[in-house]
């Protein structure tokens, strides 16, 4: 049985933003070029720059630009752009010299602009939120799962690989809500899970599951980071102390055809 998988990022956002009732969690994307990029700093100031296909977040870098006053009050605002990848810092005076940076650093490979989220956070680090959507036995899509992702020190992004740490859903998102509020994000999240999935499977009819990468801003605003095809499953049987979770998401993964066979395979998803 075929499982459908989808490398590139910028044709499944595409797809979402044909959904008006999807597009509003949809961040602001465009192709990367130097145009673009000074655009979407002058609307937002803080940018994402992710490699349009690519896993485990490598590539993604970060930029914020940055406005300081001068002593003179009538005098124009210096602007300067802070650029963030790996646990690297570097800043630049003019847009033209951050392009010719980011050039060096794309090494040949498409890249695309996201409008950035300032993530809540835990114990100063910022998190984000995995949803795990698949197909049932039955047909029917279901949102198997929700774990946060938080971020190591000093790093711009909450991949496992980039060292950050699985937790719990409940206790991270009540640091910042009551237990109703976190509830009530948490089915909504479930059917966005559910409404993205059958949107994709639209243009992609052979596609069984997805990861749903969150970001929830201080406002609490649910934004749609990202879409992953080839979701990794081995934290929910890593991570939660509850064995019917995982029985369900392996139970739903082996019917549409996923090798679960062995730790090593399951570890390569992402």
């Amino acid at each position: 049985m075929t499982i459908q998988r989808v490398a590139s990022k910028w044709a499944k956002t595409k797809i979402l933003l044909k959904n008006k009732g999807l597009a509003s969690y949809v961040p602001s994307t465009r192709q990367y070029s130097m145009e673009a990029l000074g655009d979407m700093l002058g609307t937002h100031t803080l940018v994402y720059i992710k490699p349009d296909r690519g896993t485990y977040g490598i590539g993604v870098m970060s930029v914020e630009q940055l406005q300081s006053q001068n002593a003179d009050a009538d005098a124009t605002p210096t602007i300067s752009y802070k650029l963030r990848y790996d646990q690297k810092t570097e800043i630049f005076t003019s847009l033209e010299s951050l392009d010719k940076t980011l050039s060096t650093l794309f090494q040949g490979q498409t890249y695309l602009i996201q409008q950035g989220i300032h993530l809540l956070s835990h114990k100063g680090n910022p998190f984000d939120l995995r949803v795990l959507t698949q197909k049932s036995p039955s047909g029917q899509w279901v949102s198997t799962g929700i774990i946060g992702r938080v971020a190591a020190k000093n790093k711009i992004i909450t991949n496992h690989h980039s060292g950050g740490v699985v937790q719990h859903y409940k206790p991270l998102m009540t640091e910042h809500m009551t237990a109703e509020e976190a509830e009530n994000i948490r089915r909504e999240l479930n059917t966005l899970g559910v409404n993205v999935a059958a949107q994709l499977q639209k243009s992609y009819p052979n596609l069984k599951e997805i990861g749903l990468d969150i970001a929830i801003d201080k406002s609490w605003n649910i934004w749609i980071l990202e879409v992953n095809t080839k979701p990794a499953l081995f934290p929910f049987k890593k991570f939660f102390k509850d064995p019917s979770i995982y029985k369900q998401v392996k139970k739903y993964a082996t019917a549409y055809g996923r090798n679960l066979s062995t730790k090593k395979k399951a570890n390569k998803t992402g």
